[in-house]
């Protein structure tokens, strides 16, 4: 079944904001009357206003970011009680969402009301305060972490989250500059981490030298693995049979992440070391998606943003061969 959404729809009353891959997603979800959906990852609500424009389909959303509730209320107006928003990180889902669900969605990773809010720290083209928290309401700042974190901290942030191959003399960078006042400031530190990698064995970085450190600590900082590896089985468990689940993330370690859970609830080894016998594996599910989708060109020409988004998806029970 094709959906077809009216540019109009896709904003969703959310400026700026483009949900990425928003045809793919709803073939995988495949909307119905009566069905009863998850957007675990609200940001602009265009999937959530995308899903409820179904007749009598039901949407309970989620978002820990305490700017994303003003925007949820469009759809509230819109859709009275097929829409219940949840200030909620998805981490706690288990406990905030009641099943049975026909469909969820992760959208991980920043957005662009984030990214183009410069008070929020997480851009490194724009002045201001190194924050990077989803949730500016828990937790403390990015600068105190590069403040204070240890040295095997800030190799773990840069080197394994970051996936950052110059990350030896930008961690030394910021211990160096510790106490200056640098680190406070998101285009100081933008600077502090090009200058290091611009070092004798500098990367080769095919986008801005400190998107990679950036993300590197924003993911450490929001503890953004650690929730997903969480969420995801709790998530799953909800779903009807013949229920799907769509993750779409958009560096390494998110799909990583996913594609390791999905082969685990498909009966599949998760990775090239996992070698026990197949009576020891669970086939709960079926993968829909054999390789990432990627955003067609047209989508990425919109909206450059999604040009590194990767979509998985896996159906529930229906079709499983025991």
């Amino acid at each position: 079944m094709k959906f077809a959404v009216a540019e109009h729809d896709i904003e969703s009353g959310a400026e700026g904001h483009q949900p990425v891959m928003l045809e793919e997603v709803l073939e995988f979800l495949a909307p119905c009357a009566g069905g009863r959906y998850l957007d675990a990852t609200f940001g602009g609500g265009g999937h959530s206003g995308a899903i409820l424009l179904t007749p009598e389909t039901e949407v309970v959303a989620m978002d820990w970011d305490p700017e994303a509730a003003p925007r949820a209320d469009r759809l509230k107006r819109d859709f009275r009680d097929r829409f219940l928003f949840l200030d909620a990180n998805f981490s706690d889902l288990g406990q905030a969402v009641d099943g049975p669900l026909n469909g969820i969605l992760f959208d991980l990773g920043v957005s662009s009301f984030h990214l183009d809010t410069p008070e929020r720290g997480f851009s490194h083209r724009f002045a201001g305060r190194t924050d990077m928290r989803m949730d500016p309401r828990r937790g403390h700042p990015a600068v105190r972490f590069l403040e204070q974190a240890s040295r095997s901290e800030l190799v773990n942030a840069i080197r394994d989250l970051g996936e950052e191959p110059a990350w030896r003399p930008i961690v030394k960078s910021i211990i160096q500059a510790r106490g200056s006042g640098l680190l406070g400031d998101t285009l100081s530190l933008s600077r502090l981490v090009v200058d290091a990698a611009r070092g004798p064995r500098r990367s080769r970085h095919r986008s801005h030298p400190a998107s990679r450190a950036f993300q590197g600590i924003r993911i450490a900082i929001n503890r953004e693995i650690q929730n997903l590896e969480r969420a995801l089985p709790v998530a799953f468990a909800k779903l009807v049979r013949g229920g799907v689940l769509v993750a779409i993330s958009f560096h390494s370690l998110e799909d990583r992440v996913v594609k390791r859970f999905l082969r685990r609830m498909a009966g599949q080894p998760e990775h090239r070391r996992d070698n026990r016998a197949q009576q020891d594996r669970r086939k709960e599910g079926i993968i829909l998606t054999k390789r990432p989708l990627r955003p067609r060109l047209s989508e990425i020409e919109r909206n450059i943003r999604s040009r590194s988004a990767r979509l998985r998806a896996i159906r529930k029970g229906a079709e499983v061969a025991q």
